[in-house]
């Protein structure tokens, strides 16, 4: 089963690995994990994307992180309203008779070139993680040269939503 977590950390040196540590220890398989600093520069935001055997085993996981030092909150965001994103850069063989395709499937996806070489084209996209397969998928007969992937990063939804709609705001509990 493949649990999503986020945690908030404090911004120290070894706390990284002090955790994924943990996780190692319990036999984890960590699929994916995003770093970074969040609104308060001295905490970081951490989200695992793991796989586990059974629902034990990642509460237990859950109470050991509530109980390091530099951990500040825990959540297992699964079954939440969430927003999840993965960022991937793609450099794949683009000879130039090929890039108005290319381009064409890119706008598709809402992916952007960021970079073209004589026989290359650099693409990111940036969408849930099923985007970035499709994406991928359908890249694979150009020939993938290089790729970078980010991991998941997630944030809760808020509990109120705001939808804008042409001339007017509406706020939905």
């Amino acid at each position: 089963m493949k649990r999503t977590i986020s945690t908030l950390v404090n911004n120290n040196s070894g706390v990284l690995n002090r955790i994924t540590g943990l996780f190692s220890r319990r036999h984890f398989n960590i699929e994916s994990i995003t770093v970074g600093i969040t609104e308060n520069p001295s905490v970081s935001r951490m989200t695992f994307v793991v796989v586990a055997d059974t629902m034990n085993n990642i509460e237990q996981v859950l109470k050991q992180l509530h109980k390091q030092v530099d951990v500040l909150k825990v959540k297992d965001i699964t079954d939440e309203s969430i927003i999840a994103r993965e960022l991937a850069l793609i450099k794949i063989v683009a000879l130039p008779e090929q890039r108005g395709e290319i381009s064409a499937l890119v706008n598709t996806f809402r992916a952007s070139t960021i970079d073209i070489g004589r026989e290359s084209m650099t693409l990111q996209v940036v969408g849930d993680h099923e985007k970035v397969e499709a994406l991928i998928d359908l890249l694979r007969p150009y020939g993938i040269k290089e790729l970078a992937r980010t991991g998941e990063t997630a944030l809760s939804r808020s509990s109120k939503k705001v939808f804008t709609e042409p001339n007017r705001l509406s706020l939905i509990n």
